[in-house]
């Protein structure tokens, strides 16, 4: 029974910590961020037919790890091709990656991850097939980038949002 309301407490709640961040803390800023955080909430409800559950928050942390190494990575990737594109030869070009993540919130949490990673963007996927097409600015290994987004990527998705139907 707690955990229904602490559900639905923490949506308004991170809406008013974020207005408060935003404004700064006085009487009238708080009143109003409650008072939004309650209404934007409620407000919310109808676009949100399907709720998220996750499971395993220490395996979202370590994902979250992952993916800031990775995107440190990239960034350093990135810069030196473009700055020392003479030198880095970069190969562009697309990949074809077969999923089996079906949780709606789970395949934005990884539209997230590639497109936060300099160097790749999510060009298209597939409800039918579940195959991701991804544009990789230096395509150099194909089975670097599946084990990438299948293995350390997909997988944890999986995990955490249960999300996963037999292929």
């Amino acid at each position: 029974m707690i955990k229904k309301y602490l559900n639905f407490i923490f949506l308004p709640l991170l809406l008013a910590f974020l207005w408060i961040l935003l404004n700064g803390l006085s009487k009238g800023h708080l009143a109003l961020a409650v008072v939004l955080g309650v209404l934007l909430s409620l407000a919310a409800i109808p676009f949100r037919p399907v709720r998220a559950t996750m499971h395993h928050p220490f395996l979202a942390l370590k994902l979250c790890w992952h993916v800031a190494v990775d995107i440190v990575k990239s960034n350093y990737d990135v810069g030196r091709i473009v700055l020392f594109t003479q030198k880095a030869k970069p190969t562009p070009g697309f990949l074809d990656i077969p999923l089996h993540l079906q949780d709606p919130h789970g395949l934005a949490a990884l539209a997230c991850i590639i497109t936060y990673t300099p160097g790749t963007v999510w060009s298209g996927f597939d409800e039918k097939s579940q195959v991701l097409t991804l544009h990789i600015l230096d395509l150099k290994d194909e089975q670097y980038w599946l084990d990438t987004i299948q293995k350390r990527y997909q997988a944890p998705l999986i995990e955490i949002f249960k999300s996963i139907t037999p292929p």
